[in-house]
């Protein structure tokens, strides 16, 4: 409590000693202009130390705003891309310093884009790229990429570690303009050290054919490129672990890059049995499973997984002439994965209600083989090929048991059913992407070329039992058998598009696509026909297929697109010319069928200001709907819901509505962002049931009707003052969903509803202390007009505290709490939990070494419970999930830049710019 106390006095006395101050001028070039995004940064004459930043308005204007000791000497210091830097002397005032017009010189060699020269500047505008310089941003110094992106105007960084920058999500992180192995961002953000960093820049995400045509790339997704700093670009560092705790829990896990020029080679490996892996490594809190394990053939989170990882990445340049270019990457996987999972579920029928209840279990070994290999080389300046690779191939065993029961209204028993099934499981994908672009002159005309295809096989074996008994517990059904499917596809598609210059900024695309899908399923059923033994040799012809399905889909269009730096407009129309055949080859029949539709993408955005902007979006497509769903094989691997599919089920046609809005202010460092998505289906493929006895049969139909709409916003703030910052994020999300169905004969609708406000804020004083709590509550609502009287309205709230104290030296001491309520649930299931991991860490030896004590689970509370809400039930589901453990782990880092070695080449701990 002393040590609180201490803190708030000497933020208190901080403050008091600190005064508010404004500096409001206007930037304009030689002839009175205003100058849109210059950069524009007060530093401390005494020690350059960074004050505050923002970038000029559209009128040329800006305000700088924040705290300072009275009368602290400061340098305004204004920086544009082709103009000579400014700097002017200012001493810091408790009052509004008011500038006038300040002039910027015109230096000899303009450049054509919009960049900020100046040396230091703490964020840099490009045309198309936000860039931050990583020095001008305090941080510990042994911070890593993700503590980084933390500091950064706009950024948010969630407790997923998942990123957004100005309201948009982060799809890819590159580094040096290059994939840092494969697309898992967090391997680079909770691994890269910040030291190495020198710039952050983020654009729209673009495939890399768009990067070398121009072409605009998606502005609702970004994609983050990480320059290496010159020194630091030859050398290496890596990082190993080694922990062991109650409960048989233990952690190994160690990853090193090595850098020199364009070469760049990355090595991991781990084995844990804490549900992580193993990389997404949290500096404070480490490996803590926050993360389920990856599960290759069987659905769902939750469980707990044993696994074991390595990998290896190699990324190397040749030939500045022709610029040859090869990225590959190998990652093996190893999972055990056990799970647990009970289900209450509540049926409703036009005129009854019935219950389902089952607990189901599975042990699943799985090795997963992912490989790929991205080959590009530029013959000229005008043209490029690109060869793109993958094999993920999965092997896998699977033992399953489950146990259900249907019960009446009344709460009677109907049925019961036991199964069990021991599974052999193999899949093999392999696909292949070929790009081909020759451009035509430097204002964006281009012929492009793509081919892909993709083959992937899965083959099952399975064995099966089953025992199904009517309410008097007579044994009426059973079920042994042996399963032998084996599914193929083959999918390929060729595009060829070609874009002339009508006028500046304005292009006619022309483009076909062709893609081809086929898909066989072989699945033979065969009856044990020694009672106690295993001989397999009865085909049971009802529940065997030999299916196929195959789709054809032409897209011919042309499309009007003009990309400006306000206005971007793009309209592609055509024909969406779909043919669909099915073909039962043991009952020797076939469907063909052939589906015309109109292709529509139509998009238009408006950048109203450098950080405000207003786009709206409108496409079709067609969804084929999948072979389980067209093949007329019935399946009683569940004998409480029998499934059978239907061969004359039509293509989905889906509209897409998108709208999103953004308004960041960088003077405030504040913003506002939201968006509205709708989608509408003509054809949905949706359930048809029938019920007799508590016993279900499924099949699929076509119907319209369906649709989907969600919506949000959220509004952030900072506030900084010399040693301490304070943000706020308030928002709220939204949907809606409209499903129809068939149940017993009647058709039906559901209307489901969700509202989900936020609120999260962040407190830090610099090298001391670190508090993020963050509250959101969800409101759900469920309308069902075959069960009016049965509709659901629940509040579910969720409560979290994060603190994270860097006092004494070399100590880190966190806590992360989180508190979580369902405001409804069945009898017998768990409808509150408080989950509390703690860490305590010291770090030594030059800060090279850490040793960690960690309890995750700390109350031992953890539970993983939800509702669930289907177009015809509610449910319950509880899973096994890991429980309280407690760790001690040993970390070691070691580093080498340019023949320096150590953490900041022998520097002191503590913050650092």
């Amino acid at each position: 409590m002393k040590f609180y106390l201490s803190l708030a006095l000497v933020f208190l006395s901080g403050l008091a000693f600190s005064q508010q101050f404004e500096v409001t001028g206007k930037v304009v070039d030689e002839e009175g202009q205003p100058l849109e995004s210059a950069t524009v940064y007060l530093e401390k004459a005494a020690d350059s130390s960074l004050v505050t930043y923002t970038i000029s308005e559209g009128n040329g204007s800006f305000r700088l705003t924040g705290r300072a000791p009275e009368n602290t000497q400061a340098n305004l210091i204004i920086s544009f891309a082709g103009y000579k830097p400014l700097r002017k002397s200012l001493q810091l005032k408790n009052k509004n310093i008011a500038l006038p017009a300040i002039s910027m010189e015109i230096e000899d060699n303009e450049l054509e884009e919009v960049m900020v020269t100046a040396t230091r500047a703490p964020i840099t505008i490009k045309k198309d790229t936000l860039e931050f310089n990583a020095d001008s941003f305090n941080t510990r110094q042994d911070a890593n990429l993700e503590e980084l992106m933390k500091k950064l105007p706009g950024v948010e960084v969630d407790n997923e570690g998942n990123i957004t920058v100005n309201g948009k999500p982060v799809s890819r992180i590159l580094v040096n303009g290059e994939e840092f192995f494969g697309n898992d961002p967090k391997i680079a953000t909770k691994n890269l050290p910040k030291e190495i960093i020198n710039k952050i820049q983020v654009t729209d995400t673009k495939t890399k054919s768009e990067e070398f045509t121009g072409k605009a790339g998606d502005p609702d997704n970004k994609t983050v490129n990480i320059t290496i700093k010159e020194d630091k670009n030859k050398g290496y560092f890596a990082r190993a672990t080694a922990g062991g705790g109650t409960d048989e829990r233990y952690e190994l896990s160690g990853i090193g890059n090595y850098y020199k020029d364009n070469l760049r080679i990355t090595a991991l490996a781990s084995s844990n049995n804490i549900n992580t892996s193993g990389f997404s490594y949290d500096e404070v809190f480490g490996m803590m499973g926050r993360t389920a394990g990856r599960n290759i053939f069987g659905g769902g989170g939750g469980g707990i997984t044993k696994a074991e990882t390595a990998g290896l990445n190699f990324v190397n340049k040749w030939d500045e002439e022709k610029e040859i270019e090869l990225s590959t990457d190998y990652l093996f996987e190893r999972g055990d994965t056990e799970t647990r999972t009970v289900v209450a579920r509540e049926n409703f029928l036009p005129d009854s209600l019935y219950y389902t209840n089952s607990e189901q279990r599975s042990n699943l070994l799985n090795d997963s083989h992912n490989a790929s290999v991205r080959f590009e080389v530029e013959f000229d300046t005008l043209t490029r090929l690109s060869v793109r690779p993958r094999l993920d191939a999965d092997f896998g065993h699977s033992y399953r048991s489950r146990t259900a029961e249907s019960l009446d209204e009344g709460r009677n028993l109907v049925n019961s059913t036991e199964t069990s099934e021991d599974e052999e499981l193999n899949n093999v994908d392999f696909s292949n992407d070929i790009d081909f672009i020759r451009r035509f002159g430097s204002r964006g005309a281009y012929l492009q070329l793509e081919f892909s295809n993709d083959h992937s096989r899965q083959k099952n074996d399975n064995f099966f039992y089953s025992e199904f008994y009517e309410s008097d517990e007579a044994l009426t059904e059973v079920q042994d058998q042996y399963i032998d499917e084996d599914e193929n596809e083959n999918n390929y598609s060729f595009e060829v598009s070609k874009r002339s210059v009508l006028a500046d900024q304005f292009f006619l695309d022309v483009s076909y696509d062709f893609d081809y899908e086929n898909s066989t399923n072989k699945r033979y059923v065969y009856e044990n026909d020694d009672a106690g033994g295993d001989s397999y040799n009865q085909l049971n012809e009802l529940l065997s297929s030999d299916f196929e399905v195959t789709s054809r889909r032409h897209i011919p269009n042309l499309g009007l697109n003009y990309e400006g730096d306000i206005w971007r407009v793009n309209t592609e129309v055509g024909l969406l010319h779909t043919s669909l055949e099915n073909s039962n080859y043991l009952e020797e029949t076939s469907f063909d069928n052939i589906y015309n539709n109109l292709f529509l993408e139509a998009g238009v955005r408006y950048e109203i200001e450098r950080s405000k902007s207003l786009s709206v979006r409108y496409n079709t497509n067609v969804d084929i709907p999948s072979i389980r769903q067209l093949q007329p094989v019935v399946d009683r691997t569940n004998p409480l819901n029998i499934v059978v599919g239907n061969p004359e089920l039509e293509p989905t046609y889906r509209q897409s509505i998108n709208l999103n809005y953004r308004n960041f202010d960088f003077a405030t460092r504040s913003g506002i962002f939201s968006w509205m998505n709708f989608d509408f289906y003509k054809d949905n493929v949706v359930q048809v049931s029938i019920v007799e006895d508590g016993r279900r049969t499924t099949t699929y139909t076509n119907v319209d009707g369906a649709m989907n709409a969600n919506m949000g916003a959220f509004y952030n703030k900072q506030y900084k003052t010399e040693a301490s910052t304070f943000r706020y994020n308030v928002g709220f999300s939204a949907s809606y969903n409209k499903s129809v169905g068939f149940i017993n004969g009647e058709k039906f609708h559901s209307e489901r509803y969700n509202i989900s406000p936020r609120l999260r804020l962040s407190y830090e004083i610099e090298e001391l202390l670190n508090v993020e709590p963050n509250y959101e509550l969800t409101f759900n609502k469920t309308q069902y007009d075959i069960s009016s009287n049965r509709n659901e309205q629940f509040t579910n709230h969720r409560a979290g505290l994060e603190v994270t104290t860097y006092w004494p030296e070399n100590v880190v001491f966190g806590n992360d709490i989180s508190y979580n309520y369902f405001g409804i649930v069945s009898p017998g299931f768990d409808n509150s939990s408080i989950l509390w991991n703690m860490s305590l860490g010291y770090e030594f030896l030059d800060d090279n070494a850490t040793i960690k004590l960690k309890v995750y689970d700390l109350l031992d509370q953890n539970i993983n419970t939800r509702r669930e809400i289907g177009d015809d039930y509610i449910q319950d589901v509880s899973s096994l999930i890991l429980t309280r453990y407690a760790m001690l782990s040993f970390t070691y880092k070691i580093k080498n830049f340019g023949g320096s070695s150590g953490p900041d080449q022998g520097r002191g701990r503590g913050y650092r710019r």
